[in-house]
């Protein structure tokens, strides 16, 4: 097949391309390299460099004719959702219709969303959450994922485009980038390399931080391959179905960084705490039932074994 990958120059993309290219998928990548990096460029993948909101990008549509779409080139952060609204509609919903309709004009199979199920469902009362849970989003960056979610609806009515949306629980791994909340793992990697002691955010009847669904890159290269060809017009949530305080996850790391001889000093055991910022949420935990059934798979890595693999990445 021949799949058009955006923001297949960052973190999560960059691995879904290489996974594409592997199992011997023609790949073209459209990104900005806004947050993507040049390195992380698979070289047997043809490369855009374009915005998903630019009008070239139906030049690329009609000379790639792509069979299918996987949609990850997002603006990724809630507080910056919360600091600029307007900038993250655009990028996200705007960017999103215009690659529908660049899709519909050439004719590609399926459509591959990258939505999230870490924001989409706000602080669920059930946990884990499933994909029936009626969302409730609590920041712009959310109700702009649930935005794009019904256009896709729509446009599988209006012109038979078929979709699977993907929900990511909070995904970690080789080449994430230390870049606000979505990069919490590399900024508790990068600073403690570096002597610092990092930062906890939490509310104040939660000392050890809020819990994640925390899901290692590789396990959803897995998912994006299997989507290919299942789940049609579905929606799916990735996760490993596990609540984990941001404190457990300092603490997995601190000992896998340990292991390799850094942060040894005492001091490093008490992170710094803060107060949690607009849009954090308190708890959030996926079920992944549904991926099991539409597309055989389940996370293989523990959290251990993630992190243990993502830091021998920074050596």
């Amino acid at each position: 097949m021949k799949i058009v990958v955006t923001g297949g120059a960052g973190f999560i993309a960059s691995n879904v391309v290489d996974g594409y290219i592997e199992e011997g998928h023609e790949v073209v990548i459209i990104d900005n390299l806004c947050s993507g990096r040049v390195e992380n460029i698979n070289p047997k993948a043809r490369f855009y460099l374009m915005d998903v909101r630019a009008r070239e990008v139906q030049k690329v549509f009609e000379l790639e004719k792509p069979d299918i779409v996987n949609h990850h080139a997002a603006q990724m952060s809630v507080p910056a959702s919360v600091t600029d609204p307007a900038f993250d509609a655009d990028v996200n919903i705007l960017g999103l219709i215009n690659l529908l309709e660049c899709s519909v004009r050439n004719d590609t199979k399926k459509f591959i969303f990258i939505s999230s199920g870490g924001a989409v469902y706000g602080e669920s009362d059930t946990l884990p959450t499933p994909e029936t849970y009626a969302p409730r989003p609590l920041s712009p960056y959310a109700i702009s994922k649930l935005t794009s979610e019904v256009y896709l609806d729509y446009y599988l009515h209006q012109y038979d485009l078929k979709y699977s949306i993907l929900r990511y629980a909070n995904i970690y791994g080789p080449r994430q980038v230390p870049h606000a909340e979505a990069g919490v793992v590399s900024i508790f990697m990068s600073k403690l390399m570096a002597g610092e002691i990092p930062t906890i955010f939490h509310y104040s009847n939660e000392p050890d931080g809020m819990t994640r669904d925390y899901c290692f890159v590789k396990d959803i290269v897995k998912a994006n391959l299997l989507t290919l060809e299942k789940a049609d017009n579905a929606k799916i949530n990735l996760g490993v179905q596990r609540e984990t305080t941001t404190g457990e996850l300092y603490r997995t790391i601190l000992s896998a960084v340990r292991a390799k001889g850094y942060a040894m000093d005492g001091s490093f055991d008490s992170p710094n705490k803060k107060q949690a910022r607009p849009g954090d949420l308190k708890r959030s935990c996926l079920s992944v039932q549904k991926a099991g059934e539409l597309l055989g798979w389940s996370s293989e890595y523990s959290l251990k074994k993630g992190i243990e693999e993502t830091f021998e990445t920074y050596l």
